[in-house]
């Protein structure tokens, strides 16, 4: 028996993430990231999320659009095992997959209809902006939520790195969050850097490397230090100005 078709995109996902680094690696995990879900023509019609509103959350089908040139893999190093130990592709929720389809639940706060076009208004997404959408539903608590489920390796959340702001960084912060686009931009920050995105392999030893983040328009340069992460300065990005219409 064999099986192929073909899908599209029905929707597109705007997010404060440009890059992959620094992209939470499950969803939920900083809520302080805003973004839209932007459906794209023939399904950008009011009837098409008709009640959509009243559900808190939506579960958001997608691939991993990046990553479909390198192929698949049937083994991985999952990040929570120190990218030293192998499992199964269908064991993990690695971005190699056969098909590249990835799935996360988010927060829905609003459904937009205004000239002509129809956006969800979402937070706690872990998605690149542009991320092609392949089909959005609504998230049903008594079913998708299995309070006795087991997690496997990832049964616990994360242990969250302390991350601060050296004098530059706290004053050019200061300044950011003057233009209410930026109001929550040391919490979407503090968010992103707390679950420490380094490479695994590097969270054992010494590491004096200078790392950025692109969120929205604005490379965030850091480091950590033995007591945590310190941000050193939040400067305009040279990839946000690929796309300068993306500024929140």
């Amino acid at each position: 028996m064999s099986f192929t078709n073909q899908i599209q995109a029905v929707a597109y996902c705007r997010t404060p993430y440009k890059q992959k680094f620094g992209i939470p690696r499950q969803p939920g995990l900083v809520s302080a990231a805003r973004g839209f879900v932007e459906l794209a023509a023939p399904f950008n019609q009011v009837d098409a999320v008709r009640g959509l509103e009243q559900y808190s959350h939506v579960w958001l089908l997608f691939c991993f659009h990046e990553n479909l040139a390198q192929g698949w893999k049937t083994t991985v190093r999952p990040p929570r095992l120190g990218g030293n130990e192998k499992l199964g592709v269908f064991a993990t929720r690695s971005t190699f997959r056969p098909n590249g389809i990835g799935q996360s639940v988010v927060k829905l706060h609003a459904v937009h209809t205004d000239n002509g076009k129809v956006r969800l208004e979402i937070s706690g997404m872990d998605l690149l902006d542009g991320t092609p959408i392949v089909d959005i539903k609504p998230y049903i608590p008594f079913s998708d939520a299995i309070d006795d489920a087991h997690g496997g390796i990832a049964q616990e959340a994360p242990e969250l790195a302390s991350v601060t702001f050296c004098e530059t960084a706290q004053q050019q912060l200061e300044q950011y969050q003057q233009n209410p686009a930026y109001s929550r931009l040391a919490e979407l920050i503090e968010g992103v850097l707390a679950q420490d995105p380094r490479p695994a392999y590097k969270k054992a030893k010494e590491d004096p490397k200078l790392y950025q983040v692109a969120l929205y328009d604005l490379d965030i340069l850091w480091k950590m230090l033995p007591q945590g992460i310190e941000v050193l300065e939040i400067i305009p990005s040279q990839v946000g100005m690929a796309n300068t219409s993306d500024t929140p």
